[in-house]
């Protein structure tokens, strides 16, 4: 199963309700918020995050088989837990970034 999750967009300026990312060190917004599914992105200075993922907008995908979206792909990050209950790996494909994105049993959400 893949399903249409949101498109994520970098940015220099704080959002409302931002979540932190540890991992990763960037502020993300819950993008089931947002009337059009856009999650919002602000990295640290010192974010490991580097490249066409810190710099180009991306699409995300829910997952239930987060491994098998990525057998034979160029993975630029991940896969790593970037909240509880919630793995993630980004790709890069035909020069777009894709995020595919592997919820835990009943969890849906960023804030849940």
């Amino acid at each position: 199963m893949r399903k249409f999750h949101h498109v994520g967009l970098p940015t220099d300026e704080k959002q409302p309700n931002e979540i932190y990312v540890e991992a990763t060190k960037v502020w993300v917004t819950e993008p089931l918020d947002h009337k059009y599914k856009v999650e919002f992105l602000r990295y640290e200075p010192d974010s490991p995050v580097t490249g066409p993922l810190r710099d180009q907008a991306h699409f995300a995908f829910e997952t239930d088989d987060l491994d098998a979206e990525i057998e034979g792909k160029e993975v630029i990050l991940g896969p790593f837990e970037a909240l509880e209950g919630l793995r993630v790996v980004f790709i890069l494909q035909d020069d777009a970034v894709f995020e595919f994105m592997e919820y835990a049993e009943g969890k849906q959400r960023l804030t849940d």
